[in-house]
């Protein structure tokens, strides 16, 4: 080796310089993710996560069924930084630093065996922290074989043609004093979340499919866009930038909670909730690196998660060749725009929150009778007074003009009530409730019983034919506008035609 005049060789210590890696803030869920990152790079189509509960014994593997690795292609891979970043990639390849499978696996085990098969060969190495911990010279200790206890553990591997198997054990970041069976439990259903959103898009069959198992289960894919959904808006794919900066950006508005089922709902809160899920999404070549951030952009002020933008959701796909001027960490977690092209993402973000924050406010209900978009009279309405923002009972929503128009003394009292109401309204405790929950608030008629419904519809609809004299077409066009009966369709057609007095 050539050597610079007035130079010296400085090389770190592998123990010191492992143990320092252990820190760099993966979760367990990040870290398979990059393990799985490896798979897909390798043509996997199928990927077999293992937890097994051993108490301090506990171990974790990963096994696909890759092109697999020759021994020298997998001492290759387990060398710290082998791999220059700089260098120009094939477009599937989802790695970057050559760090991840080590960096990730450190963070939360002390041994690292992989075990590879190609061509019919096997080979096995490992990273051993408690053995480079005990050597007096900082070596690289890159031991061979498995631990003579973990060969059993490798079994699955054998019987494939070609494939890999990362196998963590001594979890020490993981199984820590105090960390039981059930927290086990808990981390997997983590894992599963999260891996379910990271690679949706591999699992959907929308594009090259990847079957991701946990324990022998198959994962199902979590799409954050609800795109499936027929009330889910979306814009046309449309590009920003250009060359290597080239970034394609869909916007989606999400359906208003009353356009989805509870379970529809409770599934499309995502691994943290409604409001935690708003924003950008950032794609490198459909595999998910950032979700649900307003990547710090804002006007005058970065724009923070609120209750009304919660549906609000954009996708942008950029290349493994831009990863230098987004910024992509070494966990693949973070990312941050080109300021060339902030101001673009800018003005789509304002768009697709200002149609957001339109759906979460009011509804439409497409007429049954006309089967044209016809506005519905809300409950409450919103007013900007100089004394600040109040909110009102709508005064012709039929229940309560029914009881304002006895005149006298009812009429009296129900606005006294009224009154009341707007002046009591609780919304700080709206606000806290539902930031500290990840469900929104439904109201009463949500979940309600369907003849608890018709009972106060049928009063209604009494009132407007035999008081008001109106036709009963009229009367159940007028109630299919009218908040909540808007979200009853059916139970307003079923009203009938005659009416007793």
């Amino acid at each position: 080796m050539m050597r610079t005049k007035g130079s010296r060789l400085a090389p770190p210590r592998a123990d010191g310089t492992i143990e320092a890696l252990r820190g760099l803030g993966y979760t367990t869920e990040s870290a398979l993710a990059d393990l799985i990152d490896n798979c897909i790079s390798a043509g996997a189509r199928e990927v077999d996560i293992s937890f097994r509960w051993m108490g301090r014994e506990s171990w974790i593997s990963v096994l696909d069924d890759g092109c697999g690795m020759t021994d020298p292609e997998l001492e290759t891979a387990m060398r710290l930084a082998e791999t220059n970043p700089t260098r120009p990639r094939n477009t599937s390849d989802l790695g970057r630093f050559g760090m991840g499978l080590k960096t990730a696996s450190f963070s939360q085990a002390r041994r690292l065996t992989v075990a590879s098969r190609k061509s019919g060969e096997s080979s096995c190495l490992r990273w051993d922290l408690d053995v480079l911990a005990e050597s007096d010279d900082g070596a690289w200790l890159l031991l061979e074989g498995p631990r003579q206890s973990s060969e059993s553990m490798l079994a699955d591997l054998e019987g494939k043609k070609s494939g890999t198997m990362v196998l963590w054990e001594v979890l020490d970041r993981i199984v820590s004093e105090g960390f039981g069976e059930q927290d086990f439990l808990d981390l997997i259903d983590r894992v599963e979340r999260h891996l379910a959103m990271v690679f949706h898009r591999f699992l959907d069959r929308s594009g090259r499919m990847v079957e991701l198992r946990i324990n022998g289960r198959s994962l199902k894919p979590w799409d954050p866009f609800l795109s499936w959904h027929a009330a889910t808006w979306r814009s046309p794919e449309a590009p920003i930038g250009g060359g290597a900066s080239r970034v394609v950006a869909q916007t989606y508005v999400l359906p208003h909670k009353d356009k989805l089922s509870e379970r529809e709902g409770i599934d499309a809160a995502g691994p943290d909730g409604w409001s935690s899920q708003q924003g950008f999404y950032v794609y490198r070549e459909r595999r998910l690196l950032v979700s649900g951030s307003w990547l710090g952009l804002g006007r005058g002020r970065y724009w923070s998660k609120d209750e009304s933008h919660r549906l609000a959701r954009i996708r942008l796909d950029i290349s493994n060749a831009s990863d230098a001027d987004w910024k992509i960490d070494i966990r693949k977690s973070t990312a941050h725009p080109p300021a060339r092209l902030r101001e673009q993402l800018t003005r789509l973000a304002e768009d697709v929150r200002d149609r957001a924050r339109r759906v979460f406010l009011h509804r439409a209900q497409a007429n049954a009778s006309t089967g044209r978009g016809a506005a519905v009279l809300p409950v409450w309405k919103s007013e900007m007074k100089a004394s600040g923002r109040r909110y009102r009972v709508e005064r012709e929503h039929p229940a309560v003009r029914a009881l304002l128009d006895e005149g006298g003394d009812v009429a009296a009292r129900a606005e006294g009530l009224l009154r009341v109401l707007e002046e009591t309204i609780p919304v700080q405790r709206i606000w806290l409730e539902t930031a500290e929950s990840s469900e929104q608030p439904r109201g009463g008629f949500t979940a309600a019983p369907e003849s608890s419904v018709v009972e106060v519809l049928t009063v209604l609809y009494r009132n407007l034919i035999l008081r008001k004299g109106v036709s009963p077409d009229a009367a159940r066009r007028q109630l299919l506008a009218t908040e909540p009966f808007d979200l009853h369709p059916e139970l307003v057609k079923g009203l009938p035609d005659e009416i007793a007095e």
